[in-house]
């Protein structure tokens, strides 16, 4: 690293941070005359707390993982309303598909034409992103994932074009999230910050911000877990998931997303859940490869105790299994007959594999998947 890549570093360029930055959008939005919301089923009730003016629209057809069909729906809805504004309201899913909404409503492209990196034409809808829950840190990211309905596949679409002009975090959105639902979106943010950190393409700037989460997800997750309404630890989370979503563009996940995909477009499971599974699994493999970092990550999280009493797999395992998270996929829907063909789809996801610290064969991915069995 005496000599690190050159990278780009692109965020949103107006953050509002803090209990109660939600109501601060309806004045921000003043100038727009034509608002679409896209929200979820469990974010739409609580869209009155922006105070909006002007013919606003919603659509809340955003369920699990977003594919192309749930996009183009969203599509026809922002044509038929004619947006200058779109607000993404919700978590990861929501907050793709409003990137995809405000960048494609209005252009000539189409999904197809756009997966893959810089393809996205500039777009002229206005965009803020208002997240819901402290996992994904799409708010602060230039990327979407859409699932492609016959392969099952994610597809990534990246540019500068889908950074929103406005991000919020607000810690208070989350008090409603339930315990489940917020130790998987937290280990999801915790997955971003580590494998970004382990990372082949490590770079000292993005290391700063993976620390940072990996530190705050340490002292708050179990809280936040425990109380939904401690809001010291929802804040803190809520920084955890904004500082992994920075580190997603200039460095981007590695092997245990990879393992994840599958899992949640094969087993419907949340990708936050999805995550957390293999997170153990995939930070002990990649131990012999990255000794110095998986130490320091140990150290960070508060588990440098219990590592050294069940080492890296069993230690880790523990700590997500005390948050509540199933972590065998017998009881999440898997069957051993489904394994092999999960790992060649991993194994198959190379914007991600080869980003990982440790090369992975197919044989070592399969095996990594009956350990989470």
């Amino acid at each position: 690293m005496t000599h690190p890549r050159a990278i780009t570093i692109i965020q949103p360029p107006r953050l509002e941070i803090g209990a109660g930055a939600v109501s601060r959008v309806g004045s921000l939005a003043l100038r727009h005359e034509r608002i679409l919301i896209i929200a979820s089923h469990r974010t739409a009730d609580q869209l009155g707390q922006l105070d909006l003016k002007g013919k606003v629209s919603v659509f809340a057809g955003v369920v699990g993982e977003p594919d192309s069909v749930m996009l183009e729906a969203a599509l026809a809805a922002a044509r038929q309303s004619a947006p200058d504004l779109v607000i993404g309201f919700g978590g990861g899913a929501v907050m793709d598909v409003a990137k995809l909404v405000a960048a494609l409503w209005n252009g000539t492209q189409d999904l197809k034409e756009v997966v893959g990196p810089d393809k996205v034409a500039p777009r002229s809808t206005a965009l803020v992103q208002i997240a819901t829950t402290a996992g994904s840190g799409s708010e602060a990211g230039s990327r979407a994932l859409i699932v492609d309905p016959e392969t099952r596949n994610k597809l990534a679409v990246e540019s500068p074009h889908l950074v929103a002009d406005l991000a919020v975090l607000d810690p208070e959105l989350t008090f409603s999230l339930s315990p489940a639902a917020t130790a998987a979106t937290g280990l999801d943010a915790l997955a971003h910050c580590v494998e970004a950190f382990t990372s082949r393409k490590a770079h000292p700037v993005i290391d700063g911000y993976a620390q940072m989460g990996i530190t705050l997800i340490g002292k708050h997750l179990a809280r936040a877990v425990r109380n939904g309404h401690d809001a010291e630890a929802r804040q803190g989370m809520m920084l955890a998931s904004f500082y992994g979503g920075i580190c997603l563009g200039p460095v981007n996940t590695a092997a245990g997303h990879a393992l994840a995909y599958p899992l949640g477009t094969h087993l419907n499971l949340a990708h936050g859940l999805a995550n957390a599974v293999i997170f153990p699994h995939v930070l002990a493999f990649n131990e012999s490869a990255v000794a110095c970092r998986t130490a320091e990550i140990v150290d960070l999280l508060g588990l440098a105790g219990r590592v050294r009493a069940d080492g890296i797999l069993g230690g880790v395992r523990g700590f997500c299994s005390d948050l509540g998270i199933e972590m065998r996929l017998s009881r999440l829907g898997a069957t051993e007959e489904q394994l092999p063909a999960f790992a060649e789809i991993a194994h198959s996801i190379r914007r991600l594999m080869d980003n990982n610290p440790r090369d992975m064969d197919v044989g070592q991915i399969q095996a990594i998947y009956r350990g989470a069995f």
